[in-house]
């Protein structure tokens, strides 16, 4: 038996170029056992025909709310609630926009709005509108509210742009949807919490092609945001630039600057959990080049600093917005213990995550980590462990100090 066995989904297919994927996802849920039955949107048939879906599919697509043999033989109440699981794929800046708004103007909103099961969406855009702040918000308003994410990529676009916005391969969101069930069968201390977490470098710009940065690799943030999402946590990854995947079932908010990463963090709350993860530049050029900087023989360019916003301070001192946990990382190089102790007094954080970074100990780029978890009980010295390991025992310990839901 496939890994989907038994599973019905019900696939909506939007109106972009990336709805040609949904062919190959059929076929492919289909291996695995599932039952895909389709909505087809308006403008999704513009670029895949019901006929390609029915006949990868074998079953009805569902394209018209008004139509009387739809409404007599498949309501669309019972149309969003016989799946176990909604997909959205591809999930346009617009259809995101309807479902973060609740307008319910077609079969497919109407069908998102009425629907009582999980929903996971693939967002799929030019990068600008996936940048745009509006998008953000939409996004940051479904996580809220329990819907899943997946993607999207960076990549490559129809039109002939680069970046982020690149829908999910049909893989990726086939091992997001066996993450999501698999995870109904374990424990979920963390269900119906919300988590933040920023991860990665951040980039601040000397002039259009030159930046500051540091060597963080991502990868203890994402196992973090992973781990939240594994416990049940609705869990949003505001992330600078990395070369990982995105982790199943999380929200990614990609950002560059540390002033990016802050707005983020800002428009994401409230949560329960801020686990800030991110190696953010302490400095940024205080007026980049708006062209790029040319060496020409003359004297040497002066870069002039000033300080970046600190992310973690805001997040502990943000008030009656101030999540229960906020959990900070010190990345040192020497007397790990002894700043780290010292940067959670001056951060007004609850936690300090410390580890030692020196070159010799290969942990930015690494899969390996050795950390010291400082609480207002003092430091507690955990084992060499991956990172994976590592971002479990932190979310287990998580779990512990919040209260469980009633």
């Amino acid at each position: 038996m496939g890994s989907l066995a038994g599973k019905r989904l019900l696939l909506i297919v939007a109106g972009g170029i990336a709805a040609y994927k949904c062919l190959e996802f059929i076929r492919r849920a289909r291996e695995r056992g599932a039952r895909v039955r389709c909505i087809l949107s308006e403008g999704g048939s513009r670029f895949v025909t019901p006929l390609s879906l029915e006949a990868l599919s074998e079953d009805r697509v569902y394209t018209d709310m008004f139509a009387l043999g739809d409404e007599s033989e498949m309501g669309h109440i019972r149309l969003s609630r016989d799946a176990d699981l909604l997909v959205v794929a591809p999930a346009t800046a617009n259809i995101l926009a309807r479902m973060a708004a609740g307008i319910a103007d077609d079969l497919a909103t109407t069908a998102l709005l009425a629907t009582d099961k999980p929903v996971l969406v693939a967002p799929a855009m030019n990068v600008r509108m996936w940048d745009h702040p509006a998008t953000r918000a939409n996004l940051a308003t479904l996580a809220a509210r329990g819907i899943l994410t997946v993607g999207p990529n960076e990549g490559e676009m129809a039109c002939n742009e680069y970046g982020f916005g690149r829908m999910a391969e049909p893989d990726e969101i086939l091992a997001a949807i066996e993450a999501h069930f698999a995870a109904g069968t374990v424990p979920r201390p963390l269900a119906g919490r919300r988590a933040l977490v920023t991860s990665g470098p951040t980039r601040e710009p000397i002039d259009p092609v030159r930046y500051i940065s540091n060597r963080s690799s991502g990868r203890q943030g994402h196992a973090i945001a992973a781990a939240l999402a594994a416990c049940g946590a609705v869990t949003t990854l505001v992330s600078g630039p990395t070369a990982l995947a995105d982790p199943p079932g999380v929200c990614i908010v990609p950002v560059e600057t540390a002033a990016e990463m802050l707005a983020a963090c800002e428009a994401a709350l409230p949560v329960d959990i801020a686990v800030c993860a991110a190696a953010v530049a302490d400095w940024r050029i205080a007026q980049p080049a708006m062209q790029k900087m040319k060496k020409d023989g003359g004297e040497l360019p002066t870069l002039r600093f000033t300080e970046n916003p600190d992310i973690l301070a805001t997040l502990a001192a943000a008030g009656p917005r101030r999540p229960p946990l906020v959990v900070g990382f010190a990345a040192e190089t020497t007397r790990v213990v002894e700043h780290a102790v010292a940067k959670r007094v001056r951060k007004g954080c609850d936690w300090i995550v410390a580890n030692d970074v020196s070159p010799d100990t290969g942990t930015f780029g690494g899969e390996n980590n050795t950390v010291h978890l400082i609480t207002a009980d003092g430091v507690e010295n955990w084992r060499p462990m991956s990172k994976g390991a590592v971002a479990e025992r932190l979310a287990v310990r998580i779990a512990e100090a919040l209260e469980p839901r009633p």
